[in-house]
């Protein structure tokens, strides 16, 4: 009897011993302990020799120079310290003569990306700052020569002279709620990830932009509490799905005689998105067009000297049965051929083709896809890119070549790696983290793949994974009843037991192209799911059908039906799950966001009988509510497919609702209107629905500021704790 004691004894001191302490929220959302160091904005100097970096401490900013060579610093560029009359330092930007720093101070956010702030030009030679304005100021960008700087306020160009201290106005018919010069408008900025649409002539002879003309587009309003004893009302334009778009129209101002020419196309007064601009190295004007149902693109080019002669010409055109998303990677060689990514294939891949858009070669193939380009050699032989070669939840680096089509790999570690190459080609900052590796940076050459010096291993953070229990992320393909095969991952508590039944908590986003699953280091939301495994819930993710980088056909599957198949999986695989013996299948919720609101309404209606519970966070709750750009890319306008808005709009479905679930928003979310969560609610209390709901006042779509996503983190997981 005693030896058995001391034996059990002996083996509960051991297990104790072994167990690692708790990852709490307060920690990990609070205080920030796990947040993993980085090396940030790091810019290639022109010669490919040397790069900048951007270093904060307490008494300001620093701008470094440092050699690729060696990954040691050989200058600082500015020092912020010198000048406390900066204030509120947020980055800077190299002008294209690299003699010239261009300082962001007090930036203040407009939309997701949108900023206006107090700008200042450094000189590094003489150390000397030039205030660009008094006023906050949208969109600078410097001209070739550093000598002038183009930006908008209110709604009108200006460009600055920088030596001659000396402003003059581009256009004059800059309105709010009528007419946008040289920066986007709300749907543009959101959709296609555009915020400054004004651009330097590669001579500095033109500045080149876009003008939204946004009258008839219909305006969107909130409440804005605040502090004050009466609430104001931010109102702004926001085209819902088969409602007016602006008219976007695009103009080349010329500085010399001040004259502006509208670039002529045929088409150009239709209803179309003109996505992206640019210039070609023989100095020619390049851009994109998509038709209003964003499945038949144009990439056309003109002259911009002849612009009021002549009509730019199409040079290249893709069409599509159903959607084709806008990419950055336009990209052209000396002989002017150019490098274009497409899905054609039913992959992301690259394709060689000649001037006239005339193909000349598809530079890579096969069942994986093209995740990101970063370039190509000087030579015009090596084009570098990120892929998921080694499976879709993971990146690699590799290259091809450009004549032979060879591709080589630059990576070897599995999980997710990224990079920021030299101007030259001929180094890299290598990224890579996963889920059992922070991000770790290293300084690489290129060719020889040799590790020059490693600029951040966050070693403390490791440390601090030994110490704590970091539920990893087990990867799985899980094959469903309903013949999809989908990615997930299973992240469990610490001493799991088999033997046991547990609580699974499915984590949802699933809308087109995205991922959840990714061989990666934890962000986000994993911080509040290690702090409930640690609560004794098995917390799980399934990328469903729609989602991304597993081909076209995977993605598109859900076109004109959004919320069909991708419901249909995620109730699949909880069904699929709950016949596991440690999985309690009568103890199944469902947490999403935004889209994964969306997805989450549907769980917890036309998934009833399989989630007893669910949290929405700034749902969907009816694609007609939605922006025009992403909704109609998607499904087309609601006259066209009236069908497909409603047959899986969660606010048609209430009825099936059985169990509680929470409903959380922000009540000034600009991007999914807290208008949807207002609908729903009249619709849940017409049907005699119970259900909680919390809403942060003021708050936008991403919900956080102050202690707003600690508070968000608490009340979820006391809401679960309660009800699943």
């Amino acid at each position: 009897m005693k030896k058995t004691f001391l034996l059990a004894m002996l083996c509960a001191a051991i297990g104790l011993s072994a167990q690692k302490s708790a990852v709490t929220l307060k920690e990990a959302i609070k205080e920030q302990k796990y947040r993993s160091k980085g090396v940030w904005g790091v810019t290639s100097m022109q010669d490919g020799k040397h790069y900048t970096t951007l270093v904060r401490t307490k008494e300001g900013i620093k701008v470094l120079k440092s050699e690729y060579s060696t990954g040691k610093q050989v200058d600082v560029l500015f020092d912020g310290t010198r000048f406390p009359e900066i204030k509120q330092i947020a980055t800077y930007t190299l002008s294209p003569d690299e003699q010239q720093i261009l300082i962001h101070a007090q930036q203040e956010s407009i939309y997701r990306r949108s900023t206006k702030a107090i700008y200042y030009v450094y000189d590094i030679e003489d150390k000397s700052v030039v205030k660009v304005s008094d006023n906050k100021i949208s969109a600078p960008v410097f001209s070739h020569s550093g000598q002038n700087i183009a930006y908008v306020y209110k709604n009108n160009i200006y460009y600055f002279d920088i030596e001659d201290k000396k402003t003059t106005q581009v256009t004059q018919d800059g309105q709010d709620d009528k007419i946008i010069n040289g920066i986007a408008d709300w749907v543009y900025e959101e959709e296609f990830y555009l915020f400054r649409t004004l651009e330097w002539s590669l001579d500095d002879e033109y500045i080149v932009y876009q003008k939204f003309e946004e009258q008839e587009v219909k305006k969107f309003s909130m409440d804005i509490y605040g502090q004050g004893l009466y609430p104001s009302d931010l109102t702004f334009k926001y085209p819902k799905a088969g409602e007016t778009n602006s008219k976007v129209s695009l103009f080349a101002y010329e500085l010399d005689n001040e004259k502006t020419n509208q670039i002529q196309f045929e088409g150009m007064n239709e209803d179309v998105y003109i996505a992206r601009f640019s210039f070609s190295p023989n100095g020619n004007l390049v851009f994109t067009t998509l038709n209003r149902h964003q499945n038949d693109l144009k990439l056309w080019t003109i002259d911009i000297e002849t612009a009021d002669e002549s009509k730019a010409k199409v040079f290249l055109t893709e069409r599509s049965n159903t959607y084709i998303e806008v990419n950055d990677y336009l990209t052209f060689l000396k002989d002017g051929s150019f490098l274009w990514l497409s899905e054609k294939d039913g992959y992301n891949h690259i394709y060689h083709h000649n001037p006239d858009g005339t193909l000349i070669n598809q530079l890579t193939s096969g069942p994986w896809e093209v995740t990101d380009f970063y370039g190509i050699d000087p030579n015009g032989e090596t084009a570098y890119f990120q892929s998921t070669q080694d499976g879709s939840i993971n990146r690699t680096l590799a290259t091809v070549d450009i004549i032979s089509g060879a591709v080589s790999r630059l990576t070897n570690k599995i999980g997710t790696n990224s990079a920021y190459f030299s101007a030259t080609m001929d180094f890299h900052i290598r990224v890579f983290h996963n889920v059992d590796t922070p991000p770790q940076y290293a300084l690489v050459k290129t060719k020889t793949k040799k590790v020059i010096r490693v600029l951040e291993d966050n070693k403390a953070l490791n440390q601090q994974k030994d110490k704590h229990y970091f539920a990893k992320k087990e990867f799985e393909v899980l094959k469903l009843s309903n013949g999809s095969e989908v990615n997930s991952w299973m992240m469990k508590p610490q001493n799991f037991d088999a033997k046991k039944s547990y609580p699974v908590l499915m984590f949802v986003y699933g809308g087109p192209g995205s991922q959840t699953v990714a061989n990666r280091w934890y962000s986000g939301h994993d911080y509040f799911f290690l702090n409930l495994v640690e609560k004794g819930y098995i917390v799980v993710s399934v990328d469903n059908t729609g989602t991304g980088f597993k081909g076209a056909d995977f993605k598109k599957k859900t076109y004109k039906e959004l919320g069909k198949y991708e419901i249909a999986d995620q109730i699949a695989a909880a069904q699929l799950l709950g016949t596991r013996s440690y999985i309690n299948q009568d103890r199944i919720g469902i947490f999403g966001w935004s889209f994964g609101g969306f997805m989450t309404l549907l769980g917890v209606s036309k998934g009833a009988e399989i989630f007893k519970t669910g949290i929405s966070v700034a749902p969907v709750t009816s694609w007609r509510f939605y922006d025009s750009i992403y909704t109609e890319r998607y499904m087309q306008t609601p006259n066209e497919n009236s069908a497909g808005y409603d047959t899986n709009s969660p606010i048609n479905h209430v009825d099936k609702i059985k169990n509680n679930f929470l409903l959380i928003h922000g009540s000034g979310d600009d991007n999914v209107h807290f208008q949807n969560s207002m609908r729903i609610v009249s619709k849940l209390i017409e049907a005699d629905k119970q259900f909680e709901q919390f809403v942060y006042p003021d708050k936008n779509h991403g919900i956080y500021g102050g202690n707003t996503r600690y508070h968000l983190y608490q009340m979820m997981e006391k809401f679960l704790q309660a009800n699943l």
